[in-house]
């Protein structure tokens, strides 16, 4: 489905000029508006001149291109990276096996930054004169925030994954990733600016986002592409930190441990073998090193390559999704185990989310650690966590993992400013 929001012509036009540093970028959101951060460098984009739900990836992909075509961009900097029109958007895990739909945007204005340059970008049917928006208050927290079970309680979610490690060790399957979600309920409708600033200031580090009502901080990046180079950010294999344990010793655990390094290489063996196609060279490291966040340690591998004239990120991101990091191996019979037996609707959890401009360059990473609020009763959010499910593996200790993995989204909503 297609929507153009109040054409004045028949032919859009994008403007873009540097501006001085705007300083936080989230001032500038409304609770309806986007971003994509990380650290200080990302962009917000607010407002919307279009909106593209579909299907796939490939179509999307499609409507993009046709809608480049069809813009005018007058711009101070041509083919930097970000800068000019974009569009952003989230995608499905599984767009067969779901009741949400995969959605691509088109703002009207958007504020960026990269490596010390700012820009404003406008996009409408009519001429433009690109003006900074005005800046709005500080989100509120909600009151009465409580969670309850989700899809199913804590010990059936353990039950499927003892009955996951059974079919694993009868050869069903090398790995399946099983997630679960908690629901957060709230007196007042969850403003998720709120949530947000919560994780840029503890989570920094990773790729935060809000686009369209699903918010979250993911360090695992599906694929990244500057001019040509193409990096993706694979994460299989967790432990949680623990208060009094020190991380040299948690780390030395993950990295000694055969069943996380087990699980990271079939993460990394299958986006090696879904790019391989795609990139015209490819650097993988040996091994992988440990990733340290303030909830978890992550076992990681950061892959990078030159990709084929032509090919967007979005075509890419296809290509990669759903890696065995958060699907499973083999790939097509971990997902119709997921779809049988995970007694969850993911959505848009562990699908790509983000963006890319009119050369195709841009950023999909992976939508973890996040929640999705409720599109007909916004005191409502859904968190999701997951876990890669082995033979080895233990139910109680999942569990515990996907705690862990909660912990970010939670800490956000619980959190003063």
């Amino acid at each position: 489905m297609q929507v153009i929001i109040n054409p004045g012509s028949s032919r859009l036009h994008a403007s873009t000029i540097w501006i001085d540093d705007p300083g936080p970028l989230t001032d500038f959101l409304c609770a309806e508006d986007a971003c994509f951060l990380r650290g200080s460098d990302g962009f917000v984009a607010l407002g919307e001149v279009a909106r593209h739900e579909s299907t796939s990836m490939t179509e999307a992909d499609a409507w993009w291109r046709q809608m480049v075509s069809e813009i005018e961009n007058e711009s101070e900097m041509p083919g930097r990276f970000g800068t000019g029109p974009l569009t952003y958007g989230t995608f499905c895990f599984d767009p067969g096996h779901t009741e949400y739909s995969s959605v691509l945007i088109v703002p009207e204005i958007i504020i960026g930054r990269h490596r010390g340059h700012s820009w404003l970008t406008q996009i409408g049917y009519d001429r433009v004169s690109p003006e900074l928006p005005p800046r709005h208050s500080k989100p509120s927290p909600r009151t009465g925030l409580r969670f309850s079970s989700g899809s199913i309680t804590e010990s059936e979610w353990m039950g499927v994954v003892r009955d996951m490690t059974l079919r694993i060790r009868a050869g069903q399957a090398s790995k399946v990733v099983l997630a679960r979600d908690i629901e957060a309920r709230t007196d007042d409708p969850i403003d998720p600016r709120w949530p947000l600033r919560q994780l840029l200031a503890s989570y920094g580090s990773c790729w935060n986002y809000l686009i369209d009502g699903l918010v979250g901080s993911t360090p695992e990046m599906l694929v990244r592409r500057e001019r040509g180079l193409t990096t993706s950010r694979v994460l299989a294999g967790t432990v949680p930190r623990v208060e009094g344990v020190d991380d040299a010793q948690r780390a030395a655990q993950l990295v000694s441990s055969a069943k996380d390094l087990e699980e990271h290489r079939f993460a990394v063996n299958s986006v090696i073998e879904s790019l391989r196609g795609h990139l015209l060279a490819m650097h993988v490291p040996e091994a992988p090193y440990v990733l340290t966040l303030p909830n978890v340690l992550h076992l990681a591998t950061d892959i990078c390559g030159i990709s084929e004239p032509g090919l967007s990120t979005l075509a890419l991101a296809d290509a990669a999704h759903p890696s065995a990091a958060v699907c499973g191996a083999p790939t097509d019979v971990a997902r119709q185990l997921i779809a049988h037996y995970e007694q969850l609707d993911r959505g848009r959890f562990a699908g790509p989310v983000g963006w890319m401009d009119a050369q195709g360059d841009g950023e999909w990473a992976v939508a973890l650690r996040c929640g999705q609020i409720d599109a007909t009763d916004a005191t409502r959010m859904r968190l999701y966590a997951g876990g890669g499910i082995m033979a080895a593996s233990d139910p109680h200790a999942e569990l515990v993992e996907t705690d862990a993995k909660f912990s970010p989204m939670k800490a956000a909503l619980r959190e003063t400013l």
